[in-house]
C-alpha cells in the first residue's frame, strides 16, 4: 500500500509535489472507502483505496503516474538493464534554464507485509546522488542504509556505521554502480532483508494502459484470466451480464502461432521469436437477441466500448484479488461513465477489495464527482503555473461544503484544473477576420 508519493523537478513538476493517499480526518462519510493499516506508531492512521486527478489538458494528471512508473522501474532494472556509463533515464523540467541540469528527486512512504517503509531517491541523467531505506518495524525508524554521492571524494559516502536491524553487506556495496539503486543490486544479489521491498516494486506496482496515448488494451489477459478456473470465468461473465452490454455468455481460447499465420518478410530473429513464444487469442461473446436467444458475436465485431469492458475486467478483478496498486489514466477512455462508476464501487466494496488495493486514476469526466461515490478526500487537481509548471493540490484545500455541487463548482473553475480559453479557440481577433 502506498501512503504517500512526492516528485521534484520530474517532466512537468518543477518544485516538490506530494500525492496522498492519507485520509482526512474532518471527511467522515463513505468508510468504506479507506483502508485500515493498522500500523505500529501512526494509530487511527487510515489510507484511501482510491485517488483520482483532474485537470485539463496537458495540465500534467500523466505525469504523476509516469513518476511513479519511472521510480518502479527504476528500482526493478537499474542493477541489470544498464550497463556502467548508461544514463539513468530520468526526465528532468525543461522549462527553465537550470532545471535541466539539476537532479530529480522520489520520495514513497508505502507499506509491505504490515511494515513501514520509506524510500527517497535523488538521481540526474548520469548517476544516483542520493538514496536512502529506513524501516518501521515498530514504529520507530531504523534507518538500513544511506548512500550521499561525494562530488569531491569521486565517491559514496555510507551511513549509518551500524544499522538497526539491517546487514548491509560490503561486497554488494561495491557491486552497486554509479546509475544503479543498491535496492535494486542487493535484490540481484539475493539479500533477504531487501527482497520483499523488491518484490513490493516488481509485483505490487501495475499501470493499466486503457487510453488513446496507449497501444489499445488486448482480451489476452482476460481471456488468460478466464482460463485459469471455473471461477474466474464465472466472475468475467458475471461481471459483462450486469454491465448492460447485451452479453449472456463469453469463451475464450488460445493458440500457438503457427508458421502458416505470420507475414512473409519478418526478420529471422522476430520470426522465431513469435514461434516459440506468440499466442493468438480468440474471444467470442454471446449476446441476447431476438426472442431472447442468443448469438455469438466475433471480436472484431464488438464495439470498442464492449472491447475496452472485456479487456479490462479481467486485469482489474486480478488487481483486487492480490491487492495491488494501479495507476490508470483517463478511466472512462471508450467507456460510459456509470461503467466507470460501477468498475470503481468494485475497488471500495470491502467484499471484493479484501487485499487493499489502490488505485489512482486521471480522469476529465465531472460525473465522477459524485459523493455517493468518492469522498472530498479523494479528489485531486493538477494545474500549470504560467511557468508551465505543474501543481498537484486536493479538493480538501478548498474546503467544500457537505452538500455542495462538487460537479457545479468544478465546471466553473471554483477549484481550478480546468481550460481557461475566454476568447474561444481562435480568439476574438480571428473571430473578426483580423
Amino acid at each position: 500500500m502506498i501512503i504517500d508519493f512526492a516528485v521534484t523537478n520530474f517532466r512537468s513538476f518543477r518544485a516538490e509535489q506530494r500525492l496522498s493517499f492519507v485520509s482526512s480526518n474532518y471527511v467522515k462519510e463513505l468508510p468504506e472507502n479507506l483502508i485500515d493499516p493498522q500500523l505500529p506508531g501512526l494509530d487511527g492512521l487510515k489510507l484511501l483505496k482510491a485517488v483520482g486527478v483532474y485537470g485539463a489538458n496537458a495540465a500534467g494528471k500523466t505525469n504523476v503516474l509516469r513518476a511513479l512508473n519511472f521510480l518502479s522501474h527504476f528500482v526493478e532494472n537499474s542493477a541489470t538493464e544498464l550497463d556502467e556509463g548508461d544514463e539513468t533515464g530520468v526526465e528532468p523540467f525543461v522549462l527553465c534554464a537550470e532545471c535541466p541540469d539539476q537532479p530529480s528527486e522520489f520520495a514513497l512512504r508505502f507499506v509491505v507485509e504490515g511494515v513501514r517503509y520509506h524510500f527517497a531517491l535523488i538521481v540526474d541523467r548520469r548517476r544516483v546522488l542520493f538514496e536512502s531505506l529506513s524501516a518501521f518495524p515498530e514504529g520507530v525508524e531504523r534507518v538500513w542504509y544511506e548512500r550521499s554521492w561525494n562530488e569531491d571524494a569521486g565517491d559514496y559516502e555510507w551511513s549509518p556505521k551500524r544499522p538497526t536491524g539491517f546487514k548491509r553487506d560490503p561486497n554488494i556495496v561495491g557491486y552497486t554502480r554509479r546509475n544503479a539503486l543498491f535496492l535494486s543490486t542487493a535484490a540481484k544479489w539475493n539479500n533477504e532483508q531487501i527482497a520483499p521491498v523488491y518484490r513490493w516494486f516488481k509485483q505490487q506496482i501495475r499501470f493499466l494502459r486503457v487510453n488513446a496515448d496507449f497501444p489499445p488494451m488486448g482480451p489476452g489477459p482476460t481471456a488468460s484470466y478466464m482460463n485459469r478456473g471455473s471461477n474466474e470465468r464465472n466472475a468475467i461473465v458475471r461481471l459483462l451480464r450486469h454491465g448492460d452490454v447485451g452479453i449472456l455468455s463469453a469463451k475464450a481460447t488460445e493458440h500457438q502461432i503457427t508458421k502458416e499465420e505470420l507475414p512473409p518478410g519478418l526478420p529471422e530473429e522476430l520470426f522465431e521469436s513469435i514461434l516459440k513464444d506468440g499466442k493468438r487469442v480468440e474471444v467470442s461473446l454471446g449476446h441476447r437477441g431476438a426472442e431472447g436467444r442468443e448469438f455469438p458475436l466475433r471480436w472484431e465485431d464488438e464495439s470498442s466500448g464492449t472491447q475496452k469492458l472485456f479487456s479490462l475486467a479481467g486485469p482489474w478483478l486480478d488487481i483486487l484479488k492480490h491487492g495491488f496498486v494501479v495507476g490508470v489514466d483517463e478511466v472512462e477512455s471508450s467507456m460510459h461513465p456509470m461503467m466507470v462508476v460501477e468498475l470503481l464501487r468494485l475497488v471500495f466494496d470491502p467484499e471484493r477489495n479484501r487485499h487493499g488495493a489502490q488505485f489512482v486514476f486521471t480522469t476529465h469526466n465531472p460525473l465522477l464527482l459524485d459523493p455517493t461515490l468518492l469522498r472530498r478526500d479523494q479528489i485531486w487537481f493538477a494545474d500549470k503555473d504560467d511557468g508551465g509548471a505543474t501543481h498537484l493540490y486536493p479538493l480538501t484545500d478548498y474546503k467544500p461544503r457537505k452538500g455542495e455541487s462538487l460537479v457545479r463548482g468544478y465546471l466553473a473553475g471554483r477549484y481550478g484544473a480546468v481550460p481557461f480559453i475566454p476568447n474561444g479557440l481562435l480568439g476574438k481577433e480571428d473571430a473578426d477576420g483580423e
